[in-house]
């Protein structure tokens, strides 16, 4: 069975960094296509960032370009998303995805293509 467990969010002040992290777990982690997405009230789940499979290319949604980072660590079958000048239309829960891809040099940014979801983690901006 498949788990993504994220952690790391909470309350910072605007212009504060966080660093989100998801652990994946029953599954070689080589052979996802990652991705990071968040969802504030009564909004959609909007995409942010992701890896392909082979890690060797990264795509960034235009609004966090230059703040954020997506990183991954093989040996502990986790990605990061360090979160850097946060502002105050950044709060939402954020959600780590996972893609078993067959492919190492697509990414994918539409949330249908992705086959796991971690359960969320909240990040709260205080202005």
């Amino acid at each position: 069975q498949v788990q993504l467990v994220e952690s790391g969010g909470g309350l910072v002040q605007a212009g504060d960094s966080l660093r989100l992290s998801c652990t994946t777990s029953g599954r070689t982690f080589s052979s996802y296509a990652m991705g990071w997405f968040r969802q504030a009230p009564g909004k959609e789940r909007e995409f942010l960032t992701c890896f392909t499979k082979s890690g060797t290319t990264t795509y960034y949604v235009d609004s966090v370009k230059g703040r954020f980072t997506i990183s991954r660590d093989n040996a502990k079958n986790t990605v990061y998303l360090q979160m850097n000048s946060l502002k105050p239309e950044d709060p939402a829960v954020y959600y780590c995805a996972a893609k078993i891809a067959s492919r190492s040099d697509l990414y994918y940014t539409d949330s249908r293509s992705y086959d796991y979801w971690g359960q969320g983690t909240q990040v709260t901006v205080s202005s």
